[in-house]
């Protein structure tokens, strides 16, 4: 008679991923079916007879200007101000912490909706107005212009930045830094020579969910910029407009397109990400 053991027999790990493969496949469905249908409705020569326009041309090329520029504007914000809140416990953080959500939860419109006051408020007696001195006196006017644009998408893009960059820091150990100040480095020779490096993949991860954040925006914008061809025009409002005017086909061709773009920036930026990983590891600089 056998003395070994009796070793239990191991069960099959196939219901733990039929369950969770198929409750986590019911949202890629929906995506790729949503990608497909709009494929299945539109046609090539819908795609052409958009880029033909100088209107949707021109919508592109304040589209692509817009992201870029309120994306590196929310990442030149979202790493100091995510390494204070990560770093840092000091009186009103909670409240820092909670204005930060405040664009993130806020309805679209209402914040475009504030943007639009918070220029054209009468302040005192004089019916002093944020807009009108910078029209008259800096001779820079912001609202129903391109700044705008780029303003209503730099006050959303601008709070995801900041979150991602505060997860960034959070995962990032401190001691390296307290060693290099004990050692005669000042806090901020510290943080650029330690903290920042050690950043990288995070920043990139922040500027593309800032651009890609910045390309869907559309109430804000509508409501603080318009949505003037030729002029304030980028792909989320030439969307409403060509379905303002009946036009369905050019409206999922637009969509199309802005699907495209945010597919090529996003691999592109990730793509960017992963190489500096992969120089950081063969030079020593990993994140540990």
């Amino acid at each position: 008679m056998s003395s070994r053991p009796l070793v239990p027999r191991r069960r099959s790990d196939a219901p733990f991923f039929l369950l969770m493969g198929g409750i986590s496949s019911c949202f890629l469905l929906l995506i790729v079916l949503l990608i497909a249908a709009d494929l299945a409705f539109t046609s090539l020569a819908d795609f052409k007879n958009v880029l033909a326009k100088p209107e949707i041309r021109a919508s592109i090329r304040l589209t692509l200007l817009s992201c870029t520029v309120s994306a590196i504007l929310s990442v030149i914000v979202a790493i100091p101000l995510g390494y204070l809140l990560s770093r840092f416990r000091f009186p009103g953080r909670f409240l820092i912490d909670t204005l930060v959500d405040i664009p993130i939860v806020l309805p679209p419109l209402v914040l475009g909706l504030s943007l639009l006051i918070l220029f054209h408020l009468p302040i005192g007696n004089s019916g002093w107005e944020l807009e009108t001195w910078l029209r008259d006196e800096v001779g820079f006017p912001v609202t129903y212009r391109w700044p705008a644009v780029v303003i209503a998408q730099f006050a959303v893009a601008c709070a995801f930045a900041i979150r991602t960059m505060g997860v960034t820091f959070d995962q990032i150990n401190p001691r390296a830094e307290d060693v290099a100040r004990t050692l005669g480095c000042t806090r901020l020779q510290a943080f650029v020579q330690i903290a920042l490096p050690q950043s990288g993949r995070g920043i990139i991860a922040a500027l593309t969910i800032a651009w890609a954040r910045a390309l869907g925006e559309f109430g804000p914008i509508l409501v603080f910029a318009g949505a003037t061809r030729m002029r304030t025009e980028v792909l989320s409002t030439s969307v409403f407009l060509e379905m303002s005017v009946g036009d369905l086909n050019a409206a999922v061709a637009v969509s199309l397109l802005m699907v495209a773009i945010a597919i090529v920036v996003l691999v592109a930026l990730r793509g960017l990400g992963a190489r500096r990983w992969r120089l950081g590891t063969l030079t020593g600089d990993r994140t540990r």
